[in-house]
């Protein structure tokens, strides 16, 4: 049995947080330090106390001064992590620490002033303190790194947000993550096959649009200060709010404290602690209850532009300090929102209890289409998860895998029906090459894509015949048609944009079914067991080109008896990496190891 721990250390802007974490996932000890200049206290499992912790510093040194007393435990540990919030462009994974990484998160500190400082000076005290274990950095940002550009980027002027790096980068990725992953188990599915809304409700609070596993849009920004009202930051505002308030004589950094630390709900009631928001609103304060009417209908708004940005809802899920834990939140938000399918069984969601031993407990009517949950987040466990994956290196390789690449150009896969209404009743494609994956072949025959925009001539079609109509485009081609298709595996065809077929004897228009193929590689099961992976993971993959190397990151492994290995990029992808016929790639590996990004 494995019996390694390792420590997790979350410093916060007044307080730091630390867990040490089996391998089983079980919180073995919790220990914390509240009230960074005030009245510092100290808590190691249920004792409680006070302490001499002005800085962060001296109260991570007090946390592991409490761990240094329990040297069973102490000798345990084979890894540290760290959460950070902002990883800007450079971080997107976890990364071991060393003296470079520390001044990347330093470059970072304007993006996240309340956070980043705190998080440096834990990581640099516990280094101090740990010397000869990994230290691990795990951002906050990172889970958002799929954000989509037209999500991601503001309309500026590039000349100024590309130097200055402005674009929106969105945060509690951890969690996000974490709480999608528990709410597709309880659903008895894959994240993959999910469009859910996580709401991550705190004294910072967001919201998350995950899409299929990814994050495809988030209510933070640039930094935290984007999106909900939360305990001290006032969440979206005019920029004009900003220029008046300068023009009205404050300084930058007037401006700066007045919107990290005296707005929310502090500015709006004067506390930044939902319970006694509730209690106050509870006993007849007007104030409070606008706060909350403030509070719930900005989150609700938020959910209603994501289930459109995707289509539709699987579930909603809450979680957070205040998620967990306000049923009069989760009421307010689950208003109005029958449209979706969302219906709130009122009894469960006062009795809803959640923890680390009862994770998720369902709060939505039977009949619901789409599901109510809360979650309690674990971001301690998620962490050390990946602190585990990075410093055993991942899953073992027996030797290097060399991927033969493909390129897949713009093709459409055909019913019998439409077929016939295509060329003509009775119709039978004819093969005119094999392509690689058995049983396949580009036929003879090409159709004629007509979008809203454009139209694409001379479009290959790929038999033998299937049960869905399917269209596979490059974005390059998407600008072309004029429609907007997801990127999605094939045959992953809901909520997809639909688009006008003409052949020779007829067209047929089909409602959807038009997406850019998410890169992928075909392997057999002795292939994927050789490198540890399951149809579902994601992997990276290194290509040495011609002066135009890189890694094509979440390629997703699909494992067939029948499959041939082989690895599929569209032309897009292809250009990009100037690959041409014959063109392999090679598994990444660290420490000797495959680089898994995600279980599926």
């Amino acid at each position: 049995m494995d019996e390694t721990l390792v420590l997790v250390v979350n410093c916060g802007s007044s307080s730091v947080k630390a867990a040490l974490v089996g391998a089983d996932g079980r919180h073995v000890l919790d220990l914390s330090v509240t009230g960074l200049g005030s009245a510092p206290r100290l808590r190691v499992g249920d004792s409680e106390g006070e302490v001499h912790a002005p800085e962060h510093a001296h109260a991570v040194a007090a946390i592991l001064d409490a761990l240094d007393r329990r040297p069973a435990l102490r000798q345990r540990l084979v890894a540290v992590g760290h959460r950070v919030a902002h990883g800007g462009e450079r971080f997107t994974k976890p990364v071991v620490v060393d003296a470079e990484v520390e001044v990347g998160i330093e470059s970072l500190v304007p993006l996240a002033p309340l956070h980043n400082p705190a998080a440096l000076a834990g990581i640099r005290a516990a280094r101090v303190r740990l010397p000869r274990l990994p230290h691990v950095a795990v951002f906050d940002t990172a889970f958002h790194a799929t954000l989509p550009r037209r999500a991601r980027e503001y309309a500026l002027p590039r000349e100024v947000a590309q130097p200055l790096g402005l674009r929106r980068y969105g945060f509690h990725g951890t969690s996000h993550e974490f709480v999608a992953g528990e709410a597709a188990r309880f659903l008895g599915t894959d994240p993959d096959r999910l469009r859910l809304v996580t709401c991550h409700l705190g004294s910072g609070a967001s919201v998350c649009a995950v899409e299929f596993g990814r994050s495809i849009d988030t209510s933070m920004g640039l930094t935290p200060l984007e999106g909900l009202v939360m305990a001290t930051r006032p969440g979206d505002l005019d920029p004009g709010v900003v220029l008046a308030l300068l023009r009205d004589g404050r300084s930058v950094g007037e401006v700066d404290e007045l919107l990290n630390r005296h707005s929310g709900l502090v500015g709006l009631v004067g506390t930044p602690d939902f319970r006694e928001v509730e209690a106050r609103a509870s006993a007849g304060d007007d104030v409070a209850r606008l706060a909350i009417a403030i509070y719930t209908h900005r989150i609700r708004k938020y959910v209603g532009a994501y289930a459109a940005v995707m289509g539709g809802l699987d579930a909603i899920v809450f979680t957070g300090g205040v998620g967990q834990n306000s049923a009069l939140v989760r009421h307010r938000v689950a208003q109005r929102l029958e449209f979706l399918g969302a219906a709130l069984d009122e009894d469960l969601n006062r009795d809803a209890r959640v923890d680390h031993s009862t994770r998720v407990r369902e709060i939505s009517e039977p009949h619901a289409r789409c599901r109510l949950l809360v979650v309690a987040t674990d971001e301690e466990l998620a962490i050390a998860t990946r602190v585990r994956r990075l410093v055993s290196g991942g899953h073992e390789v027996k030797g290097e895998l060399t991927v033969p690449i493909a390129v897949s150009a713009r093709h459409v896969h055909l019913t019998e029906r439409s077929i016939a209404t295509l060329f003509g009743p009775g119709y039978e494609l004819a093969p005119l090459k094999p392509i690689s994956q058995p049983g396949q072949y580009a036929a003879r025959e090409t159709v004629r894509l007509v979008g809203p925009k454009g139209h694409l001539d001379q479009v290959r079609v790929l038999g033998p015949p299937r049960q869905n109509d399917q269209v596979e485009i490059s974005r390059t081609d998407e600008f072309t048609l004029g429609v907007d298709a997801p990127v999605r595996e094939s045959g992953d065809l809901d909520n997809t944009p639909g688009i006008r077929i003409e052949g020779p004897a007829g067209a047929v228009t089909i409602p959807k079914g038009v997406i850019c193929a998410l890169r992928h590689i075909h392997m057999r099961p002795a292939e994927a067991e050789a490198l540890g992976v399951a149809s579902g993971d994601r992997v990276d993959v290194r290509v040495d080109s011609d002066g135009r190397d890189l890694v094509f990151g979440d390629v997703l492994v699909r494992v067939g008896e029948n499959f041939r290995l082989e690895m599929h990029v569209d032309t897009d992808e292809a250009n990009a990496a100037g690959l041409g016929g014959g063109a392999v790639g090679v598994l990444e590996e660290t420490g000797g190891r495959a680089r898994l990004l995600r279980r599926g």
